[in-house]
């Protein structure tokens, strides 16, 4: 005679459910252990301060096209093939090369109240220059290009157009202060050529007011004459301001900056194949160009060692990822793109899909958490999958929030994966953004070391539990 055990249904799901429960909570457990432990070791032995270091001090200003750029390429290359990766390789990528020349001049010339004055300027990137003689005009204050073209060429011909409407320091946000003013830097010289301006200045692009110009690209418009532009610092924005309120002001400007002809350089590119599902790619990078009048530290050295680091870390940690692990130093990030435009080329002829891609562009500085964007179809049900990891990275600072990725990264949101900006705390960021004081000196180690742990901690969860 056999003698069953009968366990009511109601005993057994509520059985069923603690275990469940149980599990889910243990795995949350080796979750933040594992995540303290990539702080750990991000903070005792990370090394994206000592890579950043020789990055802009040994070797310098990297402007796309330049040696130093090619520098920058061969020695980041060097460091992922000591890293035990897969593979490491050079992308090649069509970039501008453009020349400086020599020393801006930008003055207030013949002012009845003030004489000669001499004011702190720098070229925009790819700006034509003035010719060696330079050039003399009447200045006329604008802000916005709407009202370049509500003046016409009535009122702008033959004049020197100065920009002058500055970030909305009431924004919280500094980058939203910046998207709300850029347009006159990249624009604006096509804008006023269009009415005949025969050259353009420009506030310089922060909330600070100093004595510090901040260089950055412009776009010339294919069929209008290009003319040249300069930036200058927001203290001399600001008196030129007051003293065209009192009378006619004349500057003179003399900038002999160039284009040359395009130049072949390389995105770098190390891989740890995926062990589970090597089809889908987590990638993280920075941009390793920089501006040619500083050490591009914050922009963008940072982003790039900040991305190695992730390697590093988790090869410390003896991890090996389930997903295939990206790290991808982008070339030309700030005067073209063309190695954004190449990685995309290459990505979608192979059939790629980036499940996450993680860039770090925007600056050293106190990690703050992840601003994150993705194809509206797949956004939302994304989104909600990472809620559950609010709690592992919240003790740490970071939260999520919708928002861009980044200029290298954006060209992939097709593939239909989640895209992140690393979001450090941007208070600081414009007072260095694109200028000579933006060097290994202003980046905090701890700061820095901290956004390595941070864009660590989120690859391993991307690993470990997909978007699906």
């Amino acid at each position: 005679m056999h003698h069953y055990f009968t366990v009511p249904l109601t005993l057994f799901l509520l059985i069923a459910v603690q275990f469940s429960g149980h599990a889910q909570q243990n795995e949350s457990e080796k979750d933040a252990f594992f995540i303290r432990s990539i702080y750990d070791e991000a903070l005792l032995r990370g090394q994206a301060y000592d890579w950043l270091e020789y990055l802009c001090t040994d070797i310098g200003p990297r402007l796309s096209g330049s040696p130093n750029a090619a520098a920058a390429v061969e020695y980041v290359k060097q460091v992922l093939d000591t890293m035990g990766m897969d593979t490491v390789y050079l992308q090649p990528c069509l970039v501008p090369h453009w020349d400086r020349g020599e020393a801006e001049q930008v003055r207030i010339v013949n002012s009845e109240k003030m004489g000669t004055v001499e004011l702190k300027g720098l070229s925009l990137g790819n700006s034509l220059g003035t010719g060696s003689m330079g050039i003399t005009a009447e200045v006329i204050e604008v802000q916005s290009l709407k009202e370049v073209d509500d003046l016409g060429p009535a009122q702008i011909a033959g004049k020197i157009v100065f920009y002058n409407r500055p970030l909305d320091k009431t924004k919280l946000n500094t980058f939203s202060a910046y998207g709300g003013a850029v347009d006159q830097r990249g624009l604006g010289a096509a804008q006023a050529a269009k009415h005949g301006a025969v050259a353009v200045l420009v506030r310089s692009m922060t909330t600070r007011d100093d004595d510090v110009p901040h260089t950055g690209s412009l776009i010339y418009q294919e069929g209008v004459e290009p003319i040249p532009a300069i930036a200058i610092s927001t203290n001399d924005a600001n008196l030129l301001s007051r003293l065209s309120k009192e009378e006619v002001v004349k500057v003179f400007m003399r900038n002999t900056s160039r284009m040359l002809s395009p130049k072949i350089s390389y995105n770098v590119v190390g891989e740890i194949t995926g062990s589970k599902y090597p089809d889908e790619i987590l990638l993280v990078g920075g941009h390793l160009d920089s501006w040619d009048v500083g050490q591009g530290a914050h922009d963008d050295g940072a982003g790039c060692v900040q991305a190695m680091d992730v390697v590093h870390v988790l090869r410390s940690l003896n991890y090996r990822p389930q997903r295939t692990l990206r790290c991808v130093l982008f070339m030309n990030e700030e005067n073209g793109q063309g190695g954004a435009l190449a990685y995309r080329d290459s990505s979608f002829a192979n059939n790629e899909y980036h499940l996450g891609a993680i860039e770090s562009d925007r600056g050293g500085f106190t990690p703050r958490g992840f601003t994150c964007d993705a194809d509206n179809s797949v956004f939302e049900g994304k989104f909600k999958k990472m809620a559950p990891w609010i709690d592992l990275l919240s003790p740490y600072g970071l939260e999520f929030k919708k928002g861009g990725s980044g200029a290298d990264i954006s060209r992939l949101k097709p593939q239909k994966g989640m895209l992140f900006g690393f979001e450090p705390d941007s208070q600081r960021y414009f007072d260095y953004h694109h200028t000579p004081i933006d060097t290994f000196d202003a980046v905090n180690e701890r700061e820095l070391e901290l956004g390595s742990a941070a864009m660590t901690s989120l690859i391993f969860l991307l690993d470990k539990y997909g978007l699906e």
